[in-house]
């Protein structure tokens, strides 16, 4: 029988995710945390695995014990119930911004979990993040203008004051008032000023 890490790297690389860093990134999880995770030097607690098994999209059951169905069960909602969020622009990862709407809102997408009232989605549109999130989802909602300390280090949707939009990970700068803007692939964006940003809240494939 297999133990809970080796599950772990299973689902892991049946959900896309060609290394335990990149998944690392895409959760937003230190990278030491997940591969200690992953290859069993590390406890994993019972909320996180949950979070991988969400994020993996396998059941909580299997991925502890091994027992069960795999997949994990999909919640049962009805068409009338089904929520949807504006999708409000395409997005570069990189150093490249696509189209943003201003006023009206591109199409409508289905809520993630845990969505309010507030979130939005953007579709990423090229391989900055890896070909594998390509015409993926990210959705946000909790805006700050301006950028606070509690975004750095994060990965987030970032409005640049020259227009462009990005997805990124916020890094102070030493200038006042200035920020890095890091991203796995591309080479970093040094000391621009942010309009506002906000944390990425989900990231699904569309």
């Amino acid at each position: 029988m297999t133990e809970v890490h080796e599950r772990l790297a299973q689902a892991r690389k049946e959900a896309g995710y060609a290394s335990a860093s990149a998944a690392a990134r895409a959760l937003d999880v230190k990278e030491p945390t997940y591969i200690g995770h992953e290859n069993g030097h590390r406890d994993l607690k019972r909320e996180v695995a949950e979070t991988y098994a969400r994020r993996f999209h396998v059941s909580l059951e299997w991925l502890l014990t091994g027992k069960g169905p795999k997949e994990r069960r999909p919640l049962r909602v009805s068409p009338s119930e089904q929520r949807f969020v504006p999708l409000v622009g395409y997005v570069g990862a990189g150093a490249q911004t696509f189209f943003f709407a201003n006023d009206a809102p591109l199409d409508e997408v289905p809520a993630p979990l845990g969505a309010t009232d507030a979130t939005v989605a953007v579709e990423i549109r090229g391989d900055s993040l890896g070909s594998f999130f390509d015409r993926w989802l990210v959705f946000y909602d909790d805006v700050r203008r301006p950028v606070d300390i509690s975004l750095l280090n994060k990965l987030c949707v970032v409005g640049l004051d020259d227009g462009r939009i990005l997805i990124k990970k916020v890094q102070r700068s030493k200038a006042k008032g200035f920020f890095h803007l890091l991203s796995q692939t591309e080479p970093p964006i040094l000391d621009v000023r942010l309009e506002w940003a906000a944390r990425v809240k989900n990231m699904v494939p569309r």
